[in-house]
């Protein structure tokens, strides 16, 4: 296991965190640690770089391409950095036919950015997801654990409020 790189290394700290977590797993089968291993990195970096992602590679010793190809399918991953609150807003149809469009439109008014942009202070980035699996409560969006339902652009305009505070 390597555990340092010339651009980027856990701190102490995190490092034995994921020492205890590869040692969860059999003595060859430490790729079954990557995705809490990504969420570690993701916690001290706040996004996972390629430079982070060839990192953790090295640490399970595994190919990049192996921790890649985990890292850009879930949507839980920000490949780019990030503001300090990520909306992930749910796209799919069920959203959509509950007003989601219209709610999706004003809350991209009201931070002035577009899916993929973080607003200039840095608080806020918008992420379009596939589903949050919450489409009796559409539309809906996520950030971090916590999920909004039943979203309005009063609703909206009231979280947006609180979390600028």
């Amino acid at each position: 296991m390597t555990e340092t790189s010339n651009t980027v290394a856990f701190t102490p700290e995190r490092l034995a965190q994921v020492k205890e977590i590869i040692e969860r797993y059999p003595a060859g089968k430490q790729k079954s640690a990557l995705l809490p291993v990504l969420h570690v990195a993701q916690e001290q970096w706040g996004w996972v770089s390629s430079e982070v992602m060839d990192y953790v590679a090295g640490l399970l010793d595994i190919l990049p391409v192996e921790v890649y190809e985990v890292a850009t399918f879930y949507t839980m991953f920000h490949l780019d950095p990030v503001g300090k609150h990520v909306i992930e807003y749910c796209r799919t149809g069920p959203c959509c036919l509950m007003g989601g469009e219209d709610v999706y439109g004003h809350l991209k008014q009201k931070l002035g950015i577009e899916a993929g942009q973080t607003t200039t202070d840095g608080n806020f980035t918008l992420k379009e997801v596939e589903c949050l699996a919450a489409c009796g409560w559409g539309p809906v969006f996520q950030i971090r654990e916590k999920y909004y339902m039943n979203l309005t652009n009063e609703k909206v305009d009231e979280i947006i409020e609180e979390l600028s505070k």
